[in-house]
């Protein structure tokens, strides 16, 4: 099954919806990856959200 045939059921707001998702992915993967930070912490960006997040808990700037 296409892509398409799955979305035919779909309201138009949905429709748009993923559009912009998809949008939003192939951007994300055509930017430049972050530059690596030395003696930083390991893993995920902990500001990804916008709060910085350790152990779990998020905390406003």
């Amino acid at each position: 099954m296409e892509g398409s045939d799955r979305n035919d059921d779909l309201p138009p707001a949905a429709r748009r919806a993923l559009a912009e998702a998809e949008a939003r992915r192939k951007a994300a993967a055509a930017q430049a990856p972050l530059p690596k930070e030395l003696g930083g912490r390991d893993g995920p960006e902990p500001v990804r959200y916008g709060d910085w997040e350790k152990k779990g808990i998020a905390v406003d700037f």
